[in-house]
């Protein structure tokens, strides 16, 4: 998810799909929420914020000079706890692949069905983005088969749960596309139609939590 950004912000900025402004006040769901709720507690950003925002890479700097605002003022967490105060419920590998299989479903039916679908503790977010999709070809009865194999980077089982929904619809897209193209980001909007705002909000909180480690 993390590669391939040039590209991408091209793609995005042709379908006209940019982030909404970064401000307090309705979430998601049209409901506030208290700082740090549904996120975690506000980390202290002092010091900081001149940091590299390595998650956000790619982006405008007149956007990161937002973020960088946010994040003097230690309003970051406040920021994604008023726009997404819900959370995760999908906290097992069953009830992972329950519900990329029911998301797959109704986007996807003709796609082939992964073979797996885990949390993996051992994925490191920016080397291996959030999630990985792989296939595995072997000789079964004379005959060559694929097996797809989905996996979601642990952090997500204590994040928002919107940004579970873009991670998957991520990882299910590679079921078709397998490169990050016009028509792997076309497929991603269909199956998740707010996908850019919620991989940019995902960034955000990748960086909130990078922040909190070194405040």
């Amino acid at each position: 998810i993390f590669r391939d950004i040039t590209q991408k912000v091209r793609l995005l900025r042709r379908r006209f799909l940019w982030v909404k402004p970064l401000s307090l006040g309705e979430s998601s769901s049209g409901k506030s929420a208290k700082a740090g709720e549904g996120v975690g507690e506000t980390p202290n950003f002092k010091n900081i914020t001149m940091k590299p925002l390595k998650y956000l890479t790619g982006y405008p700097e007149p956007l990161i000079e937002k973020v960088r605002a946010l994040i003097a003022e230690n309003k970051l967490a406040e920021t994604l706890a008023s726009r997404y105060p819900e959370q995760n419920v999908v906290r097992t590998d069953a009830a992972l692949r329950t519900f990329a299989l029911a998301l797959k479903a109704a986007h996807m039916k003709s796609a082939i069905t992964p073979s797996k679908v885990i949390f993996d503790n051992k994925l490191q977010v920016l080397r291996h983005a959030l999630g990985t999709h792989t296939q595995a070809s072997r000789v079964q009865g004379g005959k060559l088969t694929a097996k797809h194999e989905i996996r979601i980077a642990s952090v997500f089982i204590d994040a928002p749960a919107p940004f579970l929904n873009m991670i998957v619809a991520h990882e299910l897209a590679h079921l078709k596309e397998r490169e990050h193209n016009k028509a792997f980001y076309a497929l991603c909007h269909h199956i998740e139609p707010n996908y850019a705002q919620l991989e940019f909000d995902t960034r955000l909180y990748l960086t909130m939590l990078e922040m909190g480690k070194t405040a």
